[in-house]
């Protein structure tokens, strides 16, 4: 009895197929966003999680991981104190430290940030799924005033390898000083991550040194002047950076190195572990995620609310049709039977298109996604929680039939076969 109920579903919903596959289309897009807002939310979450995915500890002044996090990986925010260069030479020469990334902030170019580094940060910066700095243009910086800049500062500001730019003290746009002396010339500039990178202008340590050694207290010294060419011939060693990436030899490590560069006997120093920190972050400004979650579920209870509209304007079209069926031996039961069975068919063909669309667009548009945002979509590898969703829309449709069947239910025999004028 149950196949021939399901057959019989098929074919009433397949004579009604104009109808009900706007219903359908309706269910599939809600299922596509539900589904969809899901697995952005997922990858988006990784890839947040994993901005700096090669790091196995952040170094700096004590202060909150959180904050050490923003200023050294998001470059928001400003360092409380800064650490001896003297300090991260000791780091790396510690055991089971397999290399080190000086970060030095504090000076910007048209309101993004400038970052003073060593050509370890492009051999072992990571981001994403272990991705490595790729450079999409040039090469990086090699003479003392070479700047390499983020995909983001290229596409703004219109530069190219080999445009010469102005570097300024402090962050913002405005009311800055100036550089004005010693100008940069682009070497490189680097694919995009969808991370801080894109965002960042780089150079080398040393000429973050040259840019202030004639400055004294964050401000310029009056007659001491020190030109580029004059910067060239000197001596330039780091006196302290803001921060630094450190990775291991073995990760089995990072608590024992942890200990011991949060116990540094020259000055008060602080190393959390980046996945850790992240997720703390991400707990702070995920808020949003979850509201496009729930504008997603409400969507759906639309297409559901959709649907049992549909079933219910039928039934009055329909009387006669359960009326015969009535007629033949078909019991009540029967008839609430193929009215859920007609609303679980109609759930689940939405559902099913809604899915493949995702996959199809997911496909389409994961390698734009990744060049232009730094997001890579999974599309082919679905969530414990997308699985639910789907089965709870299956289950959400099949209950939104049973009110139309409870009313054709009530409807007699004589009621369909002698239908009102």
């Amino acid at each position: 009895m149950k196949t021939f109920l399901l057959s019989l579903a098929w074919q009433s919903a397949w004579n009604r197929r104009f109808t009900l596959a706007l219903t359908i289309c309706a269910i599939a897009l809600s299922s596509f966003m539900l589904l969809g807002v899901e697995r952005i939310r997922t990858d988006l979450r990784d890839s947040f999680t994993s901005a700096v995915s090669g790091a196995d500890l952040v170094v700096g002044a004590r202060t909150g991981s959180v904050q050490l996090l923003l200023y050294s990986v998001f470059h928001v925010g400003a360092a409380t104190n800064n650490i001896r260069w003297s300090s991260v030479q000791e780091i790396e020469r510690q055991r089971g430290v397999a290399w080190v990334i000086p970060l030095s902030l504090g000076d910007s170019h048209r309101g993004f940030p400038v970052l003073g580094t060593s050509s370890a940060y492009f051999e072992h910066f990571r981001h994403g799924e272990r991705q490595a700095l790729k450079i999409a243009q040039g090469k990086p910086f090699d003479d003392l005033f070479d700047a390499v800049i983020g995909a983001d500062v290229a596409q703004r500001l219109g530069y190219r390898p080999g445009d010469r730019i102005t570097l300024a003290h402090g962050s913002g746009e405005l009311n800055l000083t100036e550089h004005a002396d010693k100008p940069f010339t682009i070497s490189g500039v680097l694919a995009r991550t969808g991370t801080p990178v894109d965002r960042t202008v780089h150079i080398s340590l040393e000429a973050m040194e040259a840019l202030h050694i004639d400055w004294l207290g964050g401000l310029p010294v009056p007659n001491m002047g020190v030109d580029a060419e004059k910067a060239r011939q000197m001596q330039l060693v780091p006196r302290n950076v803001t921060a630094a990436l450190v990775g291991l030899e073995n990760r089995a490590a990072v608590f024992s190195v942890q200990r011991a560069v949060n116990r540094f006997s020259q000055e008060p120093l602080m190393a959390i572990l980046p996945g850790v920190a992240l997720d703390e972050l991400w707990e702070v400004i995920g808020t949003g995620e979850r509201g496009m979650l729930l504008m997603a579920v409400l969507t759906s209870l639309v297409s559901i609310g959709g649907l049992v509209s549909v079933i219910l304007a039928g039934l009055n079209e329909r009387r006669r049709e359960l009326a015969v069926l009535r007629a033949i031996g078909a019991t009540p039961r029967h008839i609430v039977m193929l009215l859920a069975w007609e609303g679980f068919l109609i759930a689940a063909g939405g559902v099913l298109l809604g899915a493949l669309a995702l996959v199809a667009g997911g496909l389409l548009l994961g390698p734009w996604l990744q060049a232009t945002y730094g997001l890579t979509l999974h599309v082919l590898q679905p969530t414990a929680l997308q699985a639910i969703m789907a089965a709870a829309l299956l289950a959400t449709g099949w209950l939104a039939s049973l009110l139309p069947g409870w009313r054709a239910y009530r409807l007699s025999l004589a009621d369909g076969l002698s239908p009102r004028i």
